[in-house]
């Protein structure tokens, strides 16, 4: 039995406080995640940045946030979530500061690196969170905490605002302050998880980074780690990629592109809390088959020549695949937990890194394709190839699982 299953007591409303303040907490840090994508705007046209260098400077954060994710989730079975969740917000609220005082490109690119620890956060907040829940409701637990990134929206609407009344300093001056204070209200109002205090009052020393690293090394946690590159990395890719694809199809201003993108963006974090609650009451599996099923049709559909494909049914499409995405995004982190309740640091660290790295290669790989075949639905090929190698690995998987008699965890089948 796991240490997370003999978890000490808890008052009665732990649970739901340290859920909550958590998600509360994760908004902020994926708002100052994506800070860039307004700020860096501004910053572009002030240095006077070829493409190149402006592509670098709004993808160090998601780079760098997607590579720490691995070592905070480690640190978090270590140290215990509470202290490196604050730590994590403090060091980014630091750097986000500091970005106001940059002024020249390779500062910027400095901070830009700090700035991208808020997106290390989620790591930190799911091994964080699901030893306060039983099996039976960490899915519903970390949908909810993963809902967090709706933060990227509360940047989309409000950062303008600030930067034209103040400029863009102001922005990463605000935010870093609002990020610091939500640091100090999560250390004050949280205790530390319920598993982190277990092995404290045992005297159960730490895992060796040979022990803590063993579960990478099952091909199974890769697999994970391609559903969630598709899940989430995708989903981040598109939201990126939707304005430019609206603009050069179908002659979108850039206004209606843009609130297009936001409104994609909204309910597909939204949603991740409702793929939880599925993921609990059907089985993520189920949910994972569903995701692959529907995405791979929409994928398929939006690979056709973009000529062919009127702006409404394109936009209905896109919503469709968005929503199935973000229930899939739900489904992947509530496999963890249940396969590898010990090392949930460790693998979600992994899977959560895999899946940032999709945000930040996708729109890359997309440009490429662009640029390569002329086509501006070949992007959509490209997930409709990544949906099919998932969707076959998993059921192969799955089919010799049974024919060798094993059972998946119930929580994840």
């Amino acid at each position: 039995m796991s240490v997370i299953e003999k978890v000490p007591p808890m008052s009665a409303g732990e649970p739901a406080k340290a859920l909550w303040i958590s998600t509360v907490a994760f908004t902020l840090c994926f708002a100052v995640w994506t800070i860039f994508a307004i700020i860096g705007i501004r910053i572009k046209q002030e240095l006077n940045l070829n493409e190149a260098e402006f592509g670098l400077l709004i993808g160090t954060p998601v780079l760098t946030g997607s590579l720490v994710r691995i070592v905070l989730g480690i640190w978090t079975g270590r140290y215990g979530g509470r202290l490196v969740y604050t730590l994590t917000m403090l060091a980014a609220a630091v750097a986000t500061f500091l970005l106001s005082y940059a002024h020249t490109y390779t500062q910027m690119l400095i901070a830009g690196l700090g700035v991208g620890l808020a997106g290390g956060s989620f790591a930190v907040g799911v091994a964080y969170v699901s030893p306060f829940f039983p099996a039976e409701k960490q899915g519903t637990a970390l949908g909810i905490f993963g809902a967090g990134n709706v933060g990227a929206a509360v940047t989309k609407f409000a950062a303008p605002f600030v930067l034209l009344a103040w400029g863009w300093q102001a922005v990463a001056e605000i935010w870093a302050v609002c990020l610091a204070l939500m640091a100090i209200v999560f250390w004050f109002t949280t205790t530390d998880d319920p598993a982190f205090r277990l092995r404290r009052e045992r005297g159960v020393a730490s895992k060796s980074l040979a022990q803590e690293f063993a579960p990478l090394q099952n091909v199974q946690v890769w697999r994970f780690s391609l559903y969630y590159f598709f899940a989430f990395g995708g989903f981040v890719a598109l939201s990126l990629w939707l304005p430019r694809y609206l603009v050069g199809v179908y002659g979108f201003n850039l206004e209606t592109a843009g609130m297009i993108a936001a409104a994609y963006s909204i309910p597909g974090s939204i949603f991740r809390a409702f793929g939880g609650v599925l993921s609990d009451k059907k089985g993520a599996r189920s949910v994972m088959y569903a995701m692959f099923a529907v995405s791979a049709v929409a994928t398929l559909i939006l690979s056709l020549p973009a000529a062919t494909i009127t702006p409404v049914i394109f936009i209905v499409v896109i919503f469709v695949l968005g929503f199935f995405m973000s229930l899939g995004k739900a489904a992947v982190y509530k496999h963890i937990p249940a396969y590898y309740p010990d090392s949930v640091g460790a693998v979600g660290g992994i899977v959560g890194m895999m899946g940032g790295l999709g945000g930040f290669i996708l729109p890359i790989a997309f440009g490429l394709l662009k640029d390569m075949t002329g086509l501006w639905s070949s992007c959509f090929l490209l997930l409709f190839a990544i949906v099919a190698i998932s969707l076959i690995w998993m059921h192969l998987s799955v089919k010799q699982l049974s024919r060798q008699g094993h059972s998946a965890p119930v929580a994840a089948t």
